[in-house]
């Protein structure tokens, strides 16, 4: 069984992650590119998720992890800089999700 405190960290990274990179579009030049628009959507509606994560269905939590993993490739493709943040946030969430699906099914 894991420590409450693991618990308390993990739900900790995961609301301060949950909360969007301001400045991003400055490290590009000010040009923004349609398609990085379309995954910011997406990488934003999923991380946004994770301060209710314990109150979904593990199906729910099953669809999120999915969207997760079909979502890094499209990170992968940008700048060194956008890729690491993006990417680090990205696996946080997809973490959390795993941890409460996890915990869910061993009840």
């Amino acid at each position: 069984m894991k420590k409450p405190g693991t618990i308390f960290l993990l739900l900790a990274a995961a609301v301060v992650f949950s909360f969007p990179v301001t400045g991003i579009n400055s490290l590009t030049g000010g040009s923004v590119v349609f398609a990085q628009e379309a995954w910011k959507g997406e990488f934003e509606a999923i991380c946004s998720k994770t301060q209710d994560a314990m109150t979904f269905s593990p199906e729910e939590l099953k669809d999120l992890i999915t969207r997760c993993d079909n979502l890094k490739p499209a990170i992968e493709k940008l700048d060194e800089t956008q890729r690491k943040v993006y990417l680090k946030r990205l696996q946080l969430c997809r973490e959390l999700f795993v941890f409460v699906l996890g915990s869910k099914e061993n009840r």
